[in-house]
């Protein structure tokens, strides 16, 4: 069974922890997510459980006419199962819901998987900033979508 719910501040310890699986070189601390919570109600932070273990996360910055999405994680063993499809579809929502007309969002140039699933949901790429991911010197891929373009999911 999967259910999708707001963040709670118990997660943020299980959070922290999958962050530094999912992202070791720039993962969120459990500081960082207290600073996230904090910023509700602009901030609005979403967690998918599986089987009764967190599966997935993102949240987003409303910030108006145009979104943000702040990240969105896919946890190893529950990636391909349409989660993030899923998580992304009801960020949209949210953000559109509040008035937003675009949702922006910055992804590593070489995370092929996030990369394909923006791109099947109609996201843009408006520029690239050069060596932004540190260490490693990656590219970070700006994109947009315009919400109104809801996108196709394959």
């Amino acid at each position: 069974m999967t259910a999708t719910r707001e963040l709670a501040w118990t997660d943020i310890p299980e959070l922290a922890r999958l962050e530094g699986e999912a992202f070791p070189d720039d993962a969120w601390s459990e500081a960082s997510w207290w600073s996230e919570l904090a910023g509700r109600p602009r901030r609005d932070y979403l967690v998918v459980e599986r089987e009764g273990e967190l599966a997935a996360y993102g949240g987003i910055d409303r910030g108006g006419q145009v979104a943000d999405l702040m990240t969105i994680t896919v946890v190893p063993g529950h990636r391909g199962s349409g989660l993030g499809d899923g998580l992304l579809d009801e960020l949209e929502s949210r953000a559109e819901s509040d008035g937003a007309e675009a949702m922006m969002l910055e992804v590593r140039a070489d995370n092929a998987p996030a990369k394909a699933l923006y791109d099947r949901r109609g996201y843009e790429v408006l520029r690239v900033r050069r060596g932004y991911y540190q260490p490693g010197n990656v590219d970070a891929l700006v994109m947009r979508k315009l919400l109104g373009e809801r996108g196709t999911q394959a």
